[in-house]
């Protein structure tokens, strides 16, 4: 059976963007694969904020979470493999789900980590225009 917390993860995101709340992630920093912005690591974790008004290309599939944002100015992109997700909650109630006793959360330290996609450059949040004659 398929490990659920890629299911669960899609449902309580969606869950809580229908209650007009601001999803957050905890993800282990630590986690081979993890592509995150590091001066914003502390203790080996990180939250990151995955609203619809903070991220752009928001991907969460079965393997990992990924997605572009601006930290501090800087556009960046993502990468957050499955098994690094620790939690999922609201910001503002702080209601979610923690993980690593759901059905096939074993399946997470047996298989080798994706390896991320290669990353691309930012592109620019300013429109380019071209002369044609």
């Amino acid at each position: 059976m398929n490990p659920s917390r890629p299911y669960l993860l899609r449902a309580l995101h969606q869950w809580v963007v229908d209650a007009n709340e601001t999803p957050h992630i905890a993800v282990d920093a630590m986690v081979s694969g993890v592509m995150v912005p590091e001066q914003f690591i502390s203790d080996g974790q990180i939250i990151l904020n995955i609203s619809p008004s903070a991220v752009q290309s928001l991907m969460i599939d079965d393997d990992a979470i990924s997605f572009s944002a601006r930290f501090g100015g800087v556009p960046m992109n993502v990468y957050v493999p499955m098994a690094a997700v620790l939690a999922i909650y609201a910001r503002e109630s702080g209601a979610g789900m923690g993980f690593g006793m759901e059905p096939g959360a074993d399946l997470y330290e047996l298989q080798p980590e994706p390896t991320p996609p290669e990353p691309t450059p930012p592109q620019s949040s300013r429109p380019a225009l071209k002369v044609v004659k």
